[in-house]
């Protein structure tokens, strides 16, 4: 498995351990959709986390789910301009003053946002 297959595993794995526990308490129930919050500027490559995903969720409350991706752009805090901007990249320029004093403020998360529990 490459270095971006283990990554991407690791984090599969660690959404499973959500999942679980989230729906610890609620013995039966099945998980039907995962909705995940992945910020462009997070080095996750989305098609390789859902095979992943669909690999660690067999066999448990989640087996089956949907798994929903909404994006979270990439926003940085210019220093030397002193403005929110958007950035595609953790060492983007700054679009307004062209300084690479930019400090990412958003787009580098990823979490799990959304259960739905039937």
């Amino acid at each position: 498995m490459t270095e971006v297959g283990m990554h991407e595993m690791a984090l599969a794995e660690s959404v499973r351990g959500i999942v679980e526990n989230a729906v610890r308490d609620r013995p039966g129930c099945k998980v039907k959709t995962v909705v995940l919050e992945i910020g462009t500027l997070a080095s996750v490559e989305v098609d390789a986390l859902r095979f992943c995903l669909e690999v660690v969720l067999r066999d448990s409350v989640a087996d089956g789910a949907n798994v929903e991706v909404e994006n979270v752009p990439g926003q940085g805090w210019c220093i030397e301009c002193a403005g929110n901007v958007p950035i595609s990249s953790l060492f983007d320029a700054c679009p307004d003053c062209g300084g690479y004093q930019v400090r990412p403020t958003s787009g580098t998360e990823m979490r799990v946002k959304e259960l739905e529990v039937e």
